[in-house]
């Protein structure tokens, strides 16, 4: 019985697989001259979607459960070295926020460490395992100068 439905069900979607031949080709009854099919086009081009452009930009929230240092990859200074933005790999919200960034500036080194976590919001929520790229900016005490940038979670 089971190999039955099984065996219905693979000729069920083979057949859905394969294509229609298009009106007025041979075999036709009309007998007739080929036609030309038409060029594929999508319905509507807002039902295309693109990857996002770039790391997608976030914010700490602050009140994440289970929180734990998490390692960046790229550290860049901007508004002339009053800042640094930071890219990571993470995983999507609300299963996995930035909860807090900390800072530590020497004379030497600015050390920074991020910390994530789950939404509280992310209760009974099926949550996938997928890596984005996520990007944040910390504002600098003192500009960076020639100081060196450290990851904290590396430590």
């Amino acid at each position: 019985m089971l190999q039955a439905t099984l065996l219905a069900g693979c000729v069920v979607l083979a057949m859905g697989c394969g294509t229609a031949m298009p009106t007025g080709q041979a075999g036709s009854p009309t007998g007739g001259q080929a036609a030309s099919p038409a060029p594929h086009t999508p319905a509507s081009a807002s039902a295309v979607t693109s990857p996002p452009k770039g790391p997608k930009p976030v914010k700490p929230t602050g009140d994440a459960v289970n929180v734990r240092k998490v390692p960046w990859q790229k550290a860049k200074p901007v508004a002339k070295g009053r800042a640094v933005q930071l890219v990571w790999s993470s995983g999507v919200e609300p299963c996995t926020v930035l909860d807090r960034v900390k800072v530590k500036e020497t004379g030497k080194t600015v050390t920074i460490t991020l910390y994530e976590g789950a939404s509280p919001k992310a209760r009974n929520v099926a949550c996938i395992m997928i890596a984005i790229e996520k990007t944040t900016t910390v504002k600098l005490k003192t500009p960076l100068g020639h100081r060196k940038i450290v990851d904290g979670a590396k430590r």
